[in-house]
């Protein structure tokens, strides 16, 4: 197939976009590279995949330009904002997209509290392009990245995607199930096939510089303390980026059918009389936060000084997920180990930054 990936500069989108090419398909990566983190780890990532040469040629990459990876002509990579209506339709009108996988977002709980802006912009006004530009063109194969968080308040574990999602806590929460409402929409209407993928504490090597692994990580090897949230009474349902990149791919090569027995009354929250759908995507078995920095320490041979916190505006305690329904469409369940998963990003982290394991730089 020819697919657009967005976000691809970005975690998931960058893994996705590389194995999606090594199993054959044309690929057209888009991201508009900002700067809500270290733009390096994004010019590395495309830098991985032939887009561009050197991490010095990141700062260059010119908007609404289309790119091809020196290592393989089917990768082609354009910078552009989603919220760029203009510019996005003409993308979609010239390169005929088989389907769409829409990775690209403002992410961040935290962030979301002090720069709501970012959120309407990328997440609203965005996603909605992407769905007018699939009505318009013929798309019919939409999945798109949901979030963990939209589940809000619920406190009914594991977490269903047939639990009510009414209750957000943040604007990132809301703007993602927003997504998904949206979505449906437009399968109900234009009979677009959409799948809203809800994502569960991702990690993996080239991870996002604001998340816990890639913090915890910097500050063992820097010798600096560590805020750990809710005293560490915390559990999380940790998924490997490899895991997550399966799930996406099985999803991308069956869309959302519509479901023939549902109704009004009774039908559940996830599917619809529309091409409508939505997945957890999670190891449905959470590990404590504690766990987790062992995992770490294990791993470097370091113990990492901790400063006990209260829990912050916006989280969730306990998100772990319910992928019964991941199982029984697509015969896909997450497996790989929590160590294991820590020790490849540890791995990963080392090499890129320059660091031995005692700390000190290469």
């Amino acid at each position: 197939m020819k697919i657009l990936v967005t976000g691809t500069a970005g975690f998931i989108g960058s893994h996705l976009a590389k194995k999606l090419i090594e199993l054959g398909n044309e690929i057209v990566g888009l991201d508009n590279i900002n700067d809500y983190y270290d733009q390096k780890v994004k010019y590395g990532r495309l830098q991985r995949t032939g887009i561009i040469k050197n991490l010095e040629d990141g700062p260059k990459i010119e908007y609404n330009k289309l790119l091809t990876s020196s290592i393989n002509t089917n990768h082609k990579f354009i910078k552009l904002n989603l919220e760029d209506k203009d510019s996005m339709f003409k993308l979609f009108e010239e390169e005929k997209f088989d389907a769409v996988c829409n990775l690209a977002a403002q992410a961040g709980v935290r962030y979301s509290l002090t720069n709501p802006d970012a959120y309407m912009d990328s997440n609203i006004i965005g996603f909605m392009n992407i769905l007018e530009a699939c009505r318009h063109n013929n798309v019919k194969n939409l999945s798109y990245a949901s979030s963990s968080s939209v589940y809000g308040l619920n406190e009914e574990l594991p977490f269903s995607t047939n639990h009510d999602v009414s209750h957000p806590i943040s604007l990132y929460a809301a703007s993602k199930k927003s997504n998904e409402l949206m979505a449906h929409t437009y399968s109900h209407l234009f009979d677009i096939s959409t799948t809203g993928l809800r994502f569960f504490t991702v990690y993996g090597p080239w991870g996002r510089p604001d998340m816990a692994l890639f913090l915890f990580t910097k500050a063992a090897l820097e010798g600096s303390t560590i805020d750990v949230f809710n005293n560490g009474d915390m559990l999380r349902d940790f998924t490997y980026i490899d895991d997550i990149v399966e799930g996406i791919i099985r999803v991308i090569n069956n869309p959302a059918k519509k479901d023939q027995k549902w109704n009004g009354k009774t039908g559940q929250v996830s599917t619809s009389s529309a091409p409508y759908k939505v997945y957890n995507i999670g190891n449905n078995n959470p590990v404590k936060l504690m766990d987790f920095i062992t995992a770490i320490e294990n791993k470097l041979g370091k113990t990492i000084d901790k400063n006990m916190m209260p829990i912050q505006a916006g989280d969730v305690p306990t998100p772990f997920a319910d992928v019964q329904d991941l199982i029984d469409d697509l015969d896909y369940k997450p497996e790989t180990p929590i160590q294991e998963g820590i020790d490849n990003f540890v791995d990963w982290y080392l090499e890129f930054f320059g660091y031995n394991t005692d700390g000190s730089k290469k």
